[in-house]
């Protein structure tokens, strides 16, 4: 079934997307900055988020790249060399006292039921599947590590949230980890997630209250989907409050998206702009410790903030504060 997305150029500086069909990769990236040795992207923000973002990436990357108000917009020049690593954004944030970000940057270019986008069943990979190999091997690593942290306890439980067919789990996954539940919007890809024991059909657009008990997991994970909630701070503070203590959340993110329902933030930011924006979502909640990123996607490339690697993927990770 072809995707009903309609696609705007003009919104997208660098993630394409292509109608697809089957259980097959549905995404292409094509980047602009690919043959340029440099290039400037301009956008317009609200004063508060722009403010935000100049003041904490300049000082945080003043290496990668420079950042300066301009009248109201901001132009980032990207140099093609690349001297900072996603790992280094959240190494030394500079957090604003309050909340930054405007309710013009959660709105959506599409702001429809969002039931309706959802409701025709995607059974695809939304990102490259390198990336996707990249990602269980990450969960691979981590799941045992925070098994082993437990201390003999019960296996970790696991949630993972705006879930799909396929929850992108090790195939031992079953060896170190105990009740795995996914959260989506379209029941007919979550009746075919092989990978989980339960689901539970929600729209967190609508409201963003997770239908669980408190400290009833481990571990939320996230894939490739952030960009889409719209109260992304309240969704933090109720992952903090399901997650038991010592539980950690891990959001994958990559330079793909639809870009009709993304928040206006992050179509208006580069790949270590939304490395930053999320783990604002962390400290902004107050429920989290520090958070970290890292780049999981093999063969990194880059070109100032954005990632040329049609690979890329990167993880933001918190641990619950409690």
């Amino acid at each position: 079934v072809p995707s009903p997305l309609l696609v705007r150029p003009r919104l997208l500086h660098r993630h394409r997307l292509l109608p697809y069909r089957g259980h097959t990769t549905c995404t292409r990236t094509k980047s602009l900055a690919r043959t340029a040795a440099f290039i400037v992207i301009q956008r317009t923000m609200p004063s508060p988020a722009s403010s935000f973002l100049v003041a904490s990436l300049v000082t945080a990357l003043a290496s990668g790249f420079m950042t300066h108000p301009s009248g109201g917009h901001f132009s980032t020049a990207l140099n093609a060399k690349q001297t900072i690593s996603v790992e280094d954004v959240l190494a030394n944030p500079k957090w604003p006292d309050e909340w930054p970000f405007s309710p013009a940057d959660l709105r959506r270019q599409d702001e429809m039921d969002d039931s309706m986008f959802y409701s025709v069943p995607r059974f695809c990979y939304h990102v490259d599947e390198k990336a996707i190999s990249a990602l269980t091997e990450y969960y691979a690593r981590e799941f045992p590590l925070l098994a082993s942290a437990k201390d003999g306890e019960e296996k970790p439980a696991v949630l993972d949230i705006c879930a799909s067919h396929v929850s992108h789990f090790p195939k031992d996954v079953d060896d170190y980890t105990g009740r795995r539940v996914a959260l989506g919007m379209n029941e007919e890809e979550l009746k075919d997630n092989d990978q989980v024991d339960e689901y539970v059909v929600k729209d967190l657009n609508a409201d963003p209250t997770l239908p669980f008990e408190d400290n009833s997991f481990d571990i939320i994970t996230n894939v490739v989907s952030i960009d889409y909630l719209s109260s992304p701070l309240e969704i933090c503070k109720e992952i903090a409050r399901v997650l038991r203590p010592g539980g950690t959340a891990m959001f994958a993110l990559s330079n793909r998206c639809f870009p009709s329902k993304a928040i206006s933030l992050w179509l208006q930011t580069n790949d270590l702009e939304h490395v930053f924006i999320v783990g604002s979502f962390f400290h902004y909640s107050g429920a989290f410790q520090k958070a970290s990123g890292e780049e999981i996607g093999p063969n990194p490339k880059w070109m100032g903030g954005q990632s040329t690697n049609e690979a890329y993927l990167s993880v933001v990770r918190a641990s619950v504060d409690k």
